[in-house]
């Protein structure tokens, strides 16, 4: 299978997002301030109900004896543990301001390459349809996400401006590299590429669950720039260790107990 149809479901949610940041900039523009506020707290709204979602998978997992919600605990401190020390909320920071810099970028820049960074790289989707794609070529997955992920860069690009586009780079870099390290990941540890099997795999409904309790954060994060409170955003960038932690935790827990 070729490169070029293991990354094509990446490539698609690519080009969903750089539309969704096209017509959010044209249309958004011409908004007024208090409708673009608004329509942010919608979106937020609409994330913290996918994210509770996802959240209720922790309720199908556990280790032995430890339930999902206290694997997730324990993923989520260790992870923040390790995120502040490798100081990702700020490296993530840092790029966005160079990218602002580099490109001339104006207003909340940063603040919309991070959110939507963080918004479009974690989810389920993201890795269930990186490991069909690199391992089948099977890019429905990833077309449903850039659905989604389209409409969310057209609100969010009308709130916070053209950063949002920019988040493309850290698609192509997570969601890539999901797709083409997917054969010995999916065959090693998840059983194999099928959808079904990946969904209700308990490593993959862990890290679902991981994931939606830092998208709820995300949905806080959304709802505060709604309401012009950016000072007290959720640092989740800090917990993305988590989603690798995860599986580690699970297998850890089950190992102890077995």
């Amino acid at each position: 299978m070729g490169l070029f149809s293991q990354l094509s479901g990446t490539f698609i949610n690519i080009a969903a997002v750089l539309l969704g940041t096209l017509i959010g900039l044209t249309v958004g523009g011409r908004l007024p301030e208090r409708t673009q506020r608004t329509l942010l707290q919608t979106l937020s709204l609409v994330t913290l109900f996918i994210a509770l979602d996802m959240a209720g998978s922790l309720n199908k997992v556990s280790g032995g004896q430890v339930p999902g919600v206290i694997l997730a605990l324990i993923t989520l401190a260790a992870g923040v543990v390790v995120g502040e020390a490798l100081g990702i909320e700020e490296g993530l920071n840092r790029l966005g301001d160079s990218l602002k810099r580099r490109f001339r970028g104006g207003g909340l820049f940063t603040e919309g390459f991070v959110a939507a960074s963080l918004l479009f790289c974690i989810g389920p989707m993201t890795v269930i349809g990186g490991l069909q794609n690199g391992l089948t070529g099977d890019s429905s997955t990833y077309v449903l996400k850039s659905t989604l992920d389209g409409i969310a860069a057209l609100a969010l690009a009308g709130a916070y401006g053209i950063g949002v586009g920019f988040s493309t780079l850290t698609i192509l870099l997570v969601q890539g590299g999901i797709s083409l390290a997917a054969g010995s990941f999916a065959a090693g540890l998840l059983g194999g590429a099928d959808p079904e099997i990946l969904r209700t795999n308990p490593y993959v409904l862990l890290i679902t669950g991981v994931g939606g309790l830092m998208i709820v954060g995300i949905s806080w994060n959304l709802m505060l720039g709604g309401l012009g409170m950016d000072d007290k955003r959720v640092r989740v960038g800090s917990m993305m260790p988590a989603l690798l932690l995860a599986p580690l935790g699970l297998w850890l827990a089950r190992s102890l107990q077995g």
